[in-house]
């Protein structure tokens, strides 16, 4: 994959099926996979107009790196899962002052482990879809994400919180940590997506960003919208989601803890706290929570035939 990378001129199209498979029960413990040095990276880097797809019953132990000023790539039907060493499964990155975007990653199947691994702390694994430096205009679809600690980051630190837009949209979230995604600056649409067991947090809005949090189902799930552990809070406007007021929490599985410090704010009491302040540019119908929470696990990431939700 890497050497038809590299021999591709960087523009016109480029569409490599990934047939490759993994026995990940070869891995009987997490712990030892993390601590290996970090695995093989392929990387999409200044390059456009590329789709790397996995074939029906593909898997890999490798992650996939987007970064400079690459765009319009596609990244779909994957399963990616417990790599070694600390690599993202699929990263996103800016490097020498070029920025990433314009960015489709759908359909995929991501996940590590949720064992506690002596000397890892919270990071037993790295991320599984992190963006970063200036990565900007991303969307996430119908992608299946599980049993990992820290999930995804939008800004490696509270200085990288540019104006990016990303949308998350029927992603299925499940035996999670946190960072639904951790968010820093910049506008995220996240609608019809389903959290199902989130351990620590879930979307995390900080420095000044602004998320419109749309139709989701929550369910199962701590502090599963939030603002804590940065320097300055973020906001967010809820609309339409299972939720709709604090007497649903015990309903749905929903609780709350305080924060460690401050500038931080809690949803505790479900309102929204800024109007999202963009318009959104593409048209979409957000589907029913009540139907997201039945079938889109039916439909959510690798080996669906790329199905989508339906409602009717």
């Amino acid at each position: 994959m890497q050497a038809a990378i590299n021999a591709y001129s960087g523009s016109g199209g480029l569409v490599i099926t990934y047939a490759g498979s993994f026995d990940f029960g070869t891995i009987p413990d997490p712990c030892a996979q993390w601590k290996k040095p970090a695995g093989d990276i392929v990387e999409l880097k200044g390059k456009r107009d590329i789709t790397i797809q996995g074939a029906t019953g593909s898997a890999a132990n490798f992650g996939l790196a987007i970064k400079a000023d690459a765009s319009n790539i596609i990244i779909r039907n994957m399963t990616i899962g417990l790599l070694p060493g600390s690599i993202d499964a699929i990263g996103i990155e800016g490097q020498s002052g070029k920025f990433p975007g314009y960015i489709w990653i759908d359909h995929n199947t991501l996940f590590s482990s949720l064992a506690e691994c002596a000397g890892a702390g919270d990071l037993e694994f790295d991320g599984l879809v992190d963006n970063k430096a200036g990565a900007h205009h991303i969307t996430y679809s119908y992608n299946a994400i599980h049993d990992h600690h820290e999930v995804g980051l939008i800004g490696s630190s509270d200085s990288d919180s540019s104006d990016r837009y990303i949308t998350f949209h029927h992603n299925y979230y499940y035996n999670v940590g946190s960072r639904l995604p951790l968010q820093r600056g910049g506008y995220t649409h996240l609608y019809n997506n389903l959290y199902s067991g989130v351990m620590a947090s879930g979307i995390n809005v900080r420095m000044g960003g602004y998320a419109l949090i749309e139709s989701n189902y929550f369910e199962n799930a701590k502090n599963p919208v939030t603002s804590r552990d940065s320097s300055a809070i973020g906001y967010w406007e809820l609309r339409n989601n299972n939720i709709t007021k604090p007497a649903d929490f015990s309903s749905y599985g929903v609780s709350w803890t305080d924060p460690d410090g401050s500038p931080s704010r809690n949803a505790s009491d479900w309102t929204t706290t800024a109007a999202y302040p963009v318009s959104i540019s593409y048209s979409y119908t957000p589907d029913a929570p009540a139907c997201v929470k039945a079938n889109l696990p039916k439909v959510a990431g690798a080996g669906t035939g790329l199905a989508k939700l339906s409602c009717k």
